[in-house]
């Protein structure tokens, strides 16, 4: 039995509806996942299940999800072993202690290689710092992210299928999957 985590591009799911996660988890109990738990309510999860192919459970979780709600949504697998690494490699960790609002990480489905940094430094105006860890790009803003023109090209258009979390989100995804 391995266990991951489920990350949601959107919890949105039409008419100005959000998802509601113990719908989500009934949903993932239902195509055969065991003991799906949910972090707060903006598409984040935990769960267990025999199959161990990232690519598989992604399509299965997405099929799902369309047929339940009605909307395809990308979602994000990962082994919480890949997870856990995926926070100790925070390349922003005293900024992230500092404020943890202006540290955030796009979780990718397939990892990117130093050409995005050059790709989006020209939008990173307002002194925001760009690193590749383990093939997420994870960005400081020192500066209030909502202001920052680099965000508007975070996007799947762009970057491929990835999900943006804040550090407070990660760190608590990741106490989940501990306890």
């Amino acid at each position: 039995m391995a266990s991951h985590v489920a990350l949601l591009h959107s919890i949105t799911i039409g008419g100005g509806r959000r998802l509601v996660m113990a719908d989500w988890r009934a949903m993932m109990e239902a195509i055969g996942l065991r003991r799906p738990k949910t972090l707060i309510a903006t598409g984040n999860a935990s769960f267990e299940s025999d199959e161990a192919v990232i690519g598989q459970l992604e399509e299965r979780l997405e099929t799902a999800f369309a047929h339940s709600f009605g909307r395809h949504v990308d979602t994000i697998v990962k082994t919480t072993a890949h997870w856990r690494r995926l926070t100790a490699g925070n390349p922003f960790p005293e900024e992230a202690e500092r404020d943890h609002r202006r540290v955030v990480v796009r979780v990718m489905r397939e990892p990117l290689d130093e050409a995005a940094i050059a790709a989006l430094t020209p939008y990173a105006t307002q002194g925001e710092r760009l690193k590749i860890a383990d093939g997420h790009l994870w960005i400081h803003f020192p500066q209030d992210p909502v202001g920052s023109r680099l965000v508007s090209q975070l996007t799947t258009k762009r970057l491929g299928v990835g999900t943006i979390r804040a550090w407070n989100t990660v760190r608590r995804l990741n106490e989940m999957i501990a306890g």
